[in-house]
């Protein structure tokens, strides 16, 4: 009777501890996201209430009011979608090619050693120069259109994914590949049976850096080479000094690049859940 009635109380103490650890988690969390919040409407608050007093000259700084008045009046005309739509388009197509190239090329150079060693300072070299400066140069290439702005996006973020990605190849357990030659298996069982899978982590890591990225290299061909777009509006408002379209112009490219990179996330989540349950 002492044995049976031991193991009860044992669930109980067991589940008692779960329930406090969830429980401060769920505190945890409730704070941090509070405090967050907290931060955000605090800043937006002092914005707002500075400018009407006079604090600082509304002119230049604006105010959340008129953003969100100007925002809404570019909603009426319908304007703000074809310039949003643009921007998204554009490093949509972007995110997309830098991402199938790089995990082609990197898998190209795990399959050629000399080719990786032949091509590794030119990528490291690329990586390092500034993509401001090529934007001109594309510009002249390809003319003021719309590849040529997913073209600059691509060029921020493909070098220094391609150099990730194949890092991440290369890190690969030998164990496991001499295994696989070992039973048999060609160098192309390897990429696929333990490389690739092995670097998912490293992949999906490397398309939240990129979305990023992309998104920064569209804006800067959008300074240069387009008459629509987030970019093309902010540089626009800055010559006609027009500071509530060139500030809600920064606060959508924010909630857009937070939105992208948590959809991203979101799909890394579903991802490692799904593998979870297999």
């Amino acid at each position: 009777m002492s044995n049976g009635s031991s193991h009860p109380v044992a669930k109980v103490s067991i589940s008692e501890r779960q329930y406090q650890f969830l429980k401060r988690q769920k505190h945890h969390h409730f704070i941090v996201k509070s405090a967050r919040l907290l931060l955000l409407f605090g800043f937006l608050f002092l914005w707002e209430v500075s400018s009407r007093l006079g604090i600082i000259d509304s002119f230049i700084f604006s105010s959340p009011s008129k953003i969100v008045l100007c925002f809404w009046s570019m909603i009426l005309d319908k304007s703000i979608f074809t310039h949003i739509g643009m921007t998204l388009y554009e490093t949509l197509v972007s995110f997309l090619l830098v991402t199938i190239i790089s995990i082609l090329l990197s898998t190209l150079l795990w399959f050629s050693r000399k080719l990786s060693e032949i091509s590794e300072p030119f990528l490291v070299v690329l990586n390092s120069l500034p993509k401001s400066a090529l934007a001109p140069l594309l510009i002249v290439w390809l003319g003021a259109t719309p590849t040529t702005i997913i073209v600059a996006g691509m060029s921020v973020a493909i070098f220094g994914s391609i150099l990730n990605l194949y890092t991440s190849f290369m890190s690969v357990e030998e164990e496991t590949l001499k295994l696989i030659y070992t039973l048999g298996g060609k160098r192309r069982h390897a990429l696929m049976k333990v490389v690739i899978p092995g670097s998912v982590p490293a992949i999906i890591s490397n398309m939240k850096v990129n979305i990023g990225l992309c998104l920064v290299g569209v804006v800067i061909g959008e300074f240069l080479a387009a008459r629509n777009g987030l970019g093309y509006l902010i540089i626009y408002s800055s010559q006609v000094f027009k500071m509530d379209w060139l500030l809600m112009s920064i606060v959508i490219l924010c909630i857009m690049a937070m939105a992208l990179y948590s959809l991203i996330a979101f799909l890394e989540k579903r991802l490692l859940d799904r593998n979870q349950f297999k």
